[in-house]
């Protein structure tokens, strides 16, 4: 019987060509610990990532502001631009409770603007509407689905906490004919947050500010404020004007364009955690409407808005009057707010006789 050669000196598992060196054994080693680690790292990063985003993107809330409102709008016109509503929020509960909002329950919109951007997207203007402001509250239905009839002679800023967002986008809509095409709000805590992971904003006053009421106390020249500074900065009425809601609206919009710029010329992208403390603390600040409630949609509507310089942005308050019956509240004053509109609307220039308020606050 024969038997097949046998290969002395070599087992089963020996590579052909004799036993590896140890160095390539050591190598190969080596190799499969960098490929999985490198595969582990990946890994992790992308489970980072995705926690990170998932995080940002929870953060936000939506309102459906289309279904709430239904077909009760104006048109969408093509020479209309974009149409924002942007509301700074002021719930006396949790957070804003610590933060000199007063006593007043419940809600509020204590600050409101809408903002016009042309077709282009290289300027825009800031339309502010007073508080105080009397208006005829159309028929809306709350979140709950239940219907509140219209009513006449409502203060503007009380609508939010008595029926809800949608219906602050429908009053306006029917007091300009302008269709909103987006909805944002920020309430006071998360906007103490914003600033305070900016760095905090530079502002500039002519004039000594003392207002007992919101606590700022500032004299004249230029401060560097943080979260809770800037709240009472752009909620300070006492100390300013007559005291009146109107005397603060100056500030409120000189704010908005400071904190604009600080946000702009920030260096973001030198600074990854910095990044993100800025945008958790925006994130978890905001409320918009559904089309723009996560980061993909906020950040593709941001990047539209680059070509925007807030230094050279234009702020108006609506004109308004004071009330023949309650000299405490303002109406709009026309002509002046129809002419304001309806430039908004056809895309035209604002002519300067709507810009004129005969209520000042001074």
């Amino acid at each position: 019987m024969s038997h097949a050669p046998t290969l002395q000196g070599r087992s089963p598992s020996t590579p052909p060509g004799g036993p590896l060196p140890d160095e390539k054994r050591k190598k190969r080693r080596w190799g499969r610990i960098v490929l999985l680690t490198l595969l582990v790292l990946v890994l992790a990063g992308a489970g980072a990532c995705y926690w990170l985003y998932s995080g940002l993107n929870g953060n936000i809330k939506g309102v459906d502001i289309d279904h709430a409102i239904g077909d009760d709008r104006p048109e969408k016109l093509p020479t209309s631009g974009q149409n924002v509503l942007i509301l700074g929020s002021d719930s006396r509960s949790g957070a804003n409770a610590a933060l000199n909002t007063g006593k007043v329950a419940g809600a509020r919109s204590d600050t409101a603007l809408v903002m016009h951007i042309p077709e282009g997207r290289t300027q825009a203007v800031a339309i502010s509407i007073p508080r105080d402001t009397l208006v005829t509250r159309p028929e809306c239905t709350k979140s709950d689905g239940t219907a509140v009839a219209s009513a006449k002679r409502v203060m503007f800023n009380s609508i939010y906490g008595q029926v809800g967002p949608a219906c602050v986008v429908k009053t306006v809509e029917q007091m300009s004919g302008i269709r909103m095409d987006h909805y944002v709000e920020i309430d006071f805590s998360g906007f103490k947050g914003l600033v305070d992971a900016i760095g905090g904003v530079d502002v500039t006053v002519d004039q000594d500010i003392h207002d007992k009421s919101s606590g700022l106390d500032l004299t004249a020249g230029t401060h560097r404020l943080d979260g809770t500074q800037s709240l009472q900065f752009v909620r300070t009425r006492h100390g300013i004007g007559d005291g009146s809601d109107l005397g603060r609206i100056s500030l409120q919009q000189q704010f908005m364009l400071d904190l604009l710029g600080e946000i702009k010329k920030q260096d973001l992208l030198g600074s990854p955690s910095k990044t993100y403390k800025i945008a958790d603390s925006l994130t978890a600040a905001l409320t918009t409407d559904s089309d723009l409630a996560s980061l993909t949609k906020l950040a593709e509507f941001g990047r539209s808005l680059n070509g925007v310089d807030p230094s050279s942005m234009e702020t108006i308050m609506l004109p308004v009057m004071y009330d023949k019956i309650d000299p405490n509240r303002v109406v709009a004053a026309e002509p002046q707010a129809t002419e304001l509109w309806k430039a908004l609307r056809n895309g035209t220039t604002i002519p300067e006789s709507a810009k004129k308020s005969p209520a000042t606050g001074g």
